[in-house]
């Protein structure tokens, strides 16, 4: 889709349907005022180990202001500044990261220190630890870095029938934050069938934001035509958001911004939902409606099931060095 292409002519209206909750999280933004503040406050280059938030547009609007993205402790100098993500890092990487003698900024969102803290407990007294989340995500590795040799991660429901430990009186489970609710529960169901006594968190490890937007999408997508997600394509709780309007028979398109979008989506379409993940900024939401008003003259009406008002401390090393 090109900016400021002729407004194609439709016998009816667009209705374009504005979810809220959407977008940045509370942890989200803790992380990105983070950056920004080291990148006022302290030397340069700001190093920030993977990305700050799954998203290309913020990570790519900081790379322009010089912050470096690296996927390894080797790639930053000693004594710099590195920054950890909101989806936090192993006990390793800490270590390494004072060996380097580096400054280090933890940006890590609160609700996963949560999960990180309930793998330490179970494993100091000698759980089985089944993490219910997906291979490779940062969040997942940084978890398991926590206690390695008790955590076994689990992806599918039918994972669940082959599983073997050692003593099935002493399991617990948790959650990757920013799982589908529906599909977490699906496993947490096969794992309490398969183990009646097993343990878990008080409290679900799932996430308020990512819960909010996908009850959101559940609720809102059945009166919709065709859902669009902004977020990018690692960014797991958008993804999830895409895949609930999916499973109740709405199509999904799951995009950056506006350049992604395909005229061919539209075709009979009269409602569009549209919606943001966690790590996606409002700015690209605005540049989306923008193109359907102006395209297509939809008219956009907001439609809030929750209010939101939580919000983070910024992380301790920061508040230091800005109280300056």
């Amino acid at each position: 889709m090109i900016a400021g292409a002729p407004a194609i002519h439709r016998e009816t209206t667009m209705r374009v349907l504005l979810a809220s909750p959407r977008g940045f999280c509370a942890g989200v933004n803790m992380a990105i005022e983070a950056l920004e503040l080291a990148l006022q406050a302290l030397p340069t280059p700001i190093y920030v180990y993977h990305e700050i938030v799954h998203n290309k547009y913020v990570v790519d609007s900081f790379r322009n202001r010089g912050v470096v993205f690296v996927d390894s402790l080797t790639h930053v100098p000693p004594g710099a500044t590195i920054l950890f993500s909101a989806h936090g890092v192993s006990p390793e990487i800490r270590q390494m990261a004072r060996a380097s003698n580096l400054r280090a900024i933890d940006a890590t969102c609160p609700l996963v220190t949560k999960v990180h803290l309930e793998a330490v407990k179970y494993a100091n007294l000698g759980y089985t630890i089944f993490l219910i989340g997906h291979e490779g995500h940062d969040e997942v590795i940084g978890t398991m870095g926590e206690a390695p040799e008790a955590i076994m991660l689990v992806e599918t429901p039918e994972e669940v029938a082959a599983i073997q430990v050692a003593d099935e009186s002493r399991v617990a489970y948790l959650t990757q934050t920013t799982l589908s609710v529906d599909d977490a529960n699906r496993i947490i169901g096969r794992l309490r069938d398969r183990f009646p006594n097993i343990a878990s968190p008080p409290k679900a490890d799932i996430c308020y934001a990512t819960q909010n937007r996908q009850e959101a999408v559940s609720v809102l997508a059945s009166e919709a035509d065709l859902t669009l997600v902004l977020g990018s394509q690692n960014s797991s709780n958008s993804q999830r958001l895409a895949e609930l309007s999916r499973e109740r028979g709405v199509p999904a398109h799951l995009v950056d911004g506006p350049q992604d979008i395909d005229p061919d989506w539209f075709a009979g379409v009269e409602t569009v939902l549209v919606t943001a993940g966690a790590s996606a900024p409002e700015v690209v939401v605005e540049a989306v409606l923008d193109l359907l008003r102006n395209r297509y003259q939809a008219t956009v009406q907001s439609r809030t099931l929750r209010e939101e008002d939580v919000s983070f401390p910024l992380p301790r090393e920061l508040r230091a060095v800005t109280s300056l």
